[in-house]
């Protein structure tokens, strides 16, 4: 197997191991705010998020349409701090409305992976889920290992160099 094999198998694989995000929305006034969301990935690399109405970053995301989502090795794992391998994705943001039938679907992925707390989240009219579609992306493996992502289904990789 290449390098640029291995990578696009680490890409790959890497959102697998975690079970909730960094999400980066921006307020009606321009402030960045930074959070987190518990999340289910579809085979498109969809972000699915469940919130509450009432936390800060789903007015975020209802006023601007658009997140930020990171995905980033545990720190008590890393070799090197200052290298810490990670995945960003820069998405526009949807609620799925109950009335979808994609809502009853992504709810039963959710109770799937997080258990019996989704019944009853699923029972409060606050909790919205919401679709971060990734646009495109960064993935850094480490030092000097940046690739750009891009392509239809975000599968294109392009290594990061320093000329532009």
């Amino acid at each position: 197997m290449s390098e640029f094999e291995r990578v696009v198998e680490l890409y790959n694989a890497f959102p697998q191991q975690f079970r909730s995000i960094v999400l980066s929305t921006v307020t009606d006034h321009g402030q960045p705010h930074a959070s987190y969301a518990p999340f289910v990935m579809d085979l498109s690399k969809n972000v699915y998020i469940f919130v509450s109405g009432l936390s800060a970053h789903t007015a975020n995301l209802k006023g601007r349409g658009q997140a930020s989502v990171l995905f980033i090795e545990d720190e008590s794992k890393t070799e090197q701090i200052f290298a810490r391998r990670r995945l960003a994705y820069h998405c526009s943001a949807q609620v799925i409305a109950r009335s979808d039938g994609q809502w009853g679907a992504i709810a039963t992925q959710f109770e799937d992976r997080f258990g019996n707390i989704i019944d009853v989240l699923k029972g409060l009219a606050d909790f919205e889920i919401f679709q971060l579609r990734p646009e495109s992306g960064r993935f850094v493996v480490g030092f000097g290992a940046a690739y750009r992502i891009s392509g239809e289904n975000l599968d294109t990789l392009e290594p990061v160099t320093g000329s532009k």
